[in-house]
């Protein structure tokens, strides 16, 4: 039997049915991580986090809950424990045309702190694999697989990780005599009730960041509670604009739409001290270096978004 991206609801439900029988196969078994919990690796994530907790240091020291996956990744030269159930489903879903794949979102559950000399073992299975659906990429099935964590033998968490396996949507092309298709629309960002004061602020051309006022430590991204007092009150101050690449990449491939490769994406260190994900302006993309001075200045990408943006300067 054979189904492709195109195919009719029949035929979609009949290659679900497919899809759904790896449901609850094994997608990894007897992992084991490659090195086990620590400090070094410790130490490199709360610095790229900008973490300053001092849970995660000293000789007590923990590891930060959401490496949880972190000890579990088999780098560049993958795990030799990977099942073939895992290559299997998505090789079907490849033959159906879903050759595209995104990840979407993950969600954990900490049982237990990781201590740095803990050797990490787990186990992956497909949980679950999604009918077909339809989103702004195009076409495809969500698959889910549930890798349950355990350091020295016992349970430490669980970690789901959800990916969407697609069709990427085709615009119709454009005839002879008819109108240039429209550029594609910029994914919007998610605004919620933890986050509609920030994009206030970007309304208004401030860039504010969350201060708690327990403690004074400022945050960003905004969140409901301080992550070094647990804190729930807060207020926020008025970002200078001033900052500083702290690291960046350059994005080639894939194409997305809305944006035209290559370009820069870089984490900003804020004169306040917090840093930022954004996009940067004024100097082309090979241009963009760590330690490059940048300054705040919103962009108008069309009439319902705009977004806070850093202009560098090649002078």
């Amino acid at each position: 039997m054979t189904a492709d991206a195109t195919g009719t609801a029949e035929e979609a439900a009949r290659f679900h049915a497919l899809l759904a029988a790896f449901e609850g196969q094994p997608a990894a078994t007897a992992g084991r991580g490659k090195d086990a919990v620590n400090e070094p690796m410790i130490r490199h994530w709360c610095e790229a986090m900008g973490d300053t907790n001092p849970a995660y240091s000293g000789p007590d020291a923990i590891a930060p809950p959401t490496m949880l996956q972190a000890w579990t990744m088999g780098g560049l030269s993958g795990h030799s424990d990977r099942s073939s159930a895992y290559d299997e489903l998505l090789a079907l879903l490849d033959g159906a045309g879903f050759t595209s794949v995104v990840a979407t979102d993950c969600e954990q559950e900490y049982l237990r702190p990781l201590r740095p000399g803990d050797t990490i073992t787990f186990d992956a299975v497909i949980e679950s694999v999604s009918p077909r659906k339809t989103t702004k990429l195009g076409t495809g099935h969500f698959v889910t697989t549930r890798m349950d964590v355990r350091a020295g033998g016992q349970p430490a968490g669980t970690h789901r990780f959800r990916i969407l396996k697609y069709a990427p949507a085709a615009g119709p092309a454009n005839e002879p005599g008819s109108r240039p298709k429209a550029a594609a629309r910029r994914p919007r960002p998610v605004v919620n009730r933890d986050n509609q004061g920030f994009w206030d602020g970007v309304r208004d051309h401030r860039l504010l960041i969350q201060r708690c006022t327990s403690c004074a430590t400022l945050r960003f991204p905004w969140l409901p509670g301080c992550n070094t007092c647990a804190s729930p009150d807060w207020d926020t101050v008025e970002a200078s604009g001033a900052g500083t690449v702290f690291s960046y990449v350059v994005m080639h491939h894939p194409p997305f739409p809305a944006f035209d490769p290559p370009y820069a994406v870089a984490l900003v260190e804020l004169a306040e001290g917090v840093r930022m994900i954004s996009n940067i302006t004024g100097v082309p993309y090979d241009k963009v270096r760590i330690g490059l001075p940048v300054q705040l200045e919103f962009l108008r990408v069309d009439d319902d978004l705009e977004l806070p943006v850093f202009r560098g300067s090649e002078g």
